[in-house]
């Protein structure tokens, strides 16, 4: 069987490509599994520093399968039950594995990125795209909702009101849109896209490792604890990163104008 999911690792840094293209990488049972066993197995290497995710062909990926759904087969099979199981989890296995991982991720969107689709692109810590992205949270149109937690991603990325006009539309919008409402930090050629995904993880990954997966837990806590609790995290942390080695070749690295060279943990 032909991977769904490839994952390539070059120095420190590994590209994660959903690998569907003929039908625009929709998720499939088979996709969601090689996914979260492929983020979990990069949660626990201790090389690496930053993921690109990315789509092959045309589409940064479609979604759920609209077939599955006329045709009641795959995740719309069974009843009511069937259907909470297989979303609980299944489904929802995708966005746990997404929150539980330190590495920081960039999502490379080389076009469409709709309904959970769209979704999985708001996991990701940063995102770039080409002018050729378009992003729907497009989930009411097909009469159900996101079941992934589309909505709690996405309104941590673009605001609530801004969430709510694509949720309760359903309405795609165009990569300069969603630049500007802050859902991609910044749109690239098409034909540069991957290159300046590549660019933004190695200046991420020239920094001490350990410090990295610290920064990007204490920005995802910081979206749910009140500040007193945020500056409680922040000083734990900080007290252990001021005593590791890595730090301390950080200082001498700045001081003396050079690279930093970090050994991790």
């Amino acid at each position: 069987m032909a991977q769904e999911v490839l994952f390539d690792i070059e120095d420190s840094i590994g590209t994660v490509t959903l690998n569907v293209p003929d039908r625009r990488n929709a998720l499939s049972d088979q996709m969601i599994k090689e996914l979260v066993e492929i983020i979990g197995a990069a949660s626990k290497n201790e090389t690496l520093r930053c993921l690109i995710l990315t789509g092959a062909g045309s589409a940064f990926c479609a979604g759920g399968s609209i077939h599955d759904m006329r045709d009641r087969t795959g995740y719309a099979a069974g009843g009511p039950i069937t259907g909470w199981r297989f979303m609980s989890q299944v489904f929802q296995s995708v966005p746990k594995a997404f929150f539980a991982l330190d590495i920081p991720v960039i999502a490379a969107v080389n076009g469409p990125a709709i309904g959970a689709g769209c979704d999985i692109a708001a996991m990701c810590d940063i995102r770039i795209a080409s002018p050729a992205a378009s992003f729907a949270e497009s989930f009411i149109r097909l009469g159900v909702i996101s079941g992934d937690g589309g909505t709690w991603f996405l309104t941590r990325a673009v605001g609530r009101s801004r969430a709510a006009e694509m949720t309760l539309t359903g309405d795609a919008i165009d990569a300069a849109t969603a630049s500007e409402w802050g859902l991609v930090s910044r749109v690239v050629p098409a034909e540069s896209l991957m290159q300046e995904a590549q660019a933004l993880a190695r200046r991420i990954a020239r920094n001490p490792p350990q410090s990295i997966r610290l920064a990007k837990r204490l920005l995802r806590e910081a979206a749910e604890k009140d500040l007193h609790s945020s500056l409680e995290l922040a000083a734990a942390m900080q007290g252990v990163l001021l005593h590791t080695e890595d730090q301390q070749e950080a200082v001498r690295a700045m001081l003396e104008k050079r690279p930093g060279q970090f050994k991790g943990s």
